[in-house]
């Protein structure tokens, strides 16, 4: 039989700093491998993901652009009680009021503009102008992506800025 004495013996304690056998502290070769390979290949999926490019929003987008700027003009004119212009750069794709610094619009996109002619500069340029009381000289500017044609129409009677799908 065991004695009480031998029962209760207590082990004494390891030294600092040793292990015992099967104890885990700290981490193997291969769990730290594994975990900077995970994270080297989310690190490459994050910095290497750029959104999606939709077309239909950029085309979208660009024309609200094009639009705001039509609506700027006309309520600068109204304000400051001169006539203000727009003047659009097909060849250039972009746009400007007055002396203000040129807007760029998407270099994909192709434009056309219809207005009259005492506003076409040439081929590739041509002005809406909008007069102290609202009216314009009136136009439309049409942006395509290929399929897709959005127009920007100017009334040029009441300088309402307009955007629809053109089919």
């Amino acid at each position: 039989m065991i004695s009480l004495a031998e029962s209760m013996s207590v082990a004494s304690p390891a030294p600092a700093g040793a292990r015992r056998a099967g104890d885990p502290k700290g981490f193997s070769l291969i769990e730290l491998i594994v975990v900077l390979a995970v994270m080297g290949l989310v690190l490459a999926l994050i910095v290497g993901y750029r959104a999606p490019w939709s077309s239909g929003l950029s085309l979208r987008g660009a024309a609200a652009e094009l639009a705001a700027e039509l609506r700027l003009a006309r309520s600068q004119a109204i304000a400051e009680n001169h006539p203000v212009v727009l003047a659009l750069d097909l060849a250039g794709h972009r746009y400007r009021i007055d002396d203000r610094p040129p807007h760029a619009l998407p270099s994909q996109l192709t434009i056309a503009l219809l207005t009259i002619n005492g506003e076409r500069r040439s081929i590739t340029a041509g002005d809406i102008r909008f007069n102290p009381d609202g009216s314009s000289t009136g136009g439309r500017i049409v942006l395509a992506d290929g399929a897709r044609r959005v127009a920007v129409g100017v009334d040029w009677l009441s300088g309402r800025v307009r955007i629809a799908d053109v089919r």
